[in-house]
């Protein structure tokens, strides 16, 4: 089976190809064979995507009709670029009737970090605010994460007893000075995406085109100001 993966919840983004192969014992990467990976360029998002993914198809002898299904980042992030992958992603499976997993950023970080216990991914949220998501590896039957925002100061203090794993070095820096315990980590790309995707595939943890939904975190400055003026 062939999968696509789409990540444009930053400034800049990616796209991943990936081959399923035969069923490994545990189910798990060993599954996944990258295929191919292209950037995308900040701000041009809308114009490159679909010309994107049809070239990095093409390049290795495979159309639309091959893709099995996909995986997107979700989010946190940019509001515009979060919008653009997800209308593609549910265009795509929507014509191709293929399932589509929905892949958090935070949980991208979490589970790429190969640290095991509580976990804490955090991400800058701008505007002295952090985005956290809060998990336990491995993860444990009926156990569900939680991600939210927190200020922070808050996020200093709430992360006692975590690890925090983060790409951001100003957060890793605030935490290892108060004491806790941090794995700073390189930027995840749609490969990334690609193999926490097949993951939830894996385990039935996909999402119908009009389910799909960003996971913005954050209210748009017209909604703030209209939660201000009601």
């Amino acid at each position: 089976m062939l999968l696509l993966a789409i990540d444009t919840s930053g400034k800049d983004g990616s796209i991943a190809l990936a081959r399923v192969r035969d069923q490994s014992a545990d189910g798990g990467d060993n599954d996944i064979e990258l295929i191919g990976t292209a950037p995308l360029a900040g701000g041009t998002f809308s114009a490159q995507l679909i010309p994107q993914i049809a070239a990095l198809l093409s390049i290795h002898g495979f159309t639309k009709l091959d893709i099995g299904a996909f995986a997107v980042a979700t989010g946190p992030g940019s509001f515009t670029g979060l919008r653009i992958g997800l209308a593609a992603v549910k265009a795509l499976a929507e014509v191709l009737d293929k399932p589509i997993a929905a892949v958090s950023l935070l949980e991208a970080y979490a589970f790429t970090s190969d640290v095991q216990g509580r976990v804490l991914a955090s991400l800058d949220a701008g505007r002295g605010d952090v985005y956290v998501g809060e998990y336990e590896i491995p993860v444990k039957a009926g156990q569900a994460p939680r991600e939210h925002m927190l200020s922070r100061s808050e996020f200093v203090s709430q992360a006692k007893g975590w690890t925090v794993v983060t790409p951001d070095s100003v957060l890793a820096q605030a935490a290892s000075q108060a004491g806790l315990s941090v794995s700073t980590l390189a930027p995840v790309f749609a490969a990334a995406v690609a193999r926490l995707g097949w993951r939830k595939i894996q385990s039935g943890e996909t999402v119908r085109p009009e389910e799909l939904e960003a996971n913005y975190m954050r209210r748009t400055d017209a909604e703030m100001l209209e939660r201000i003026g009601s």
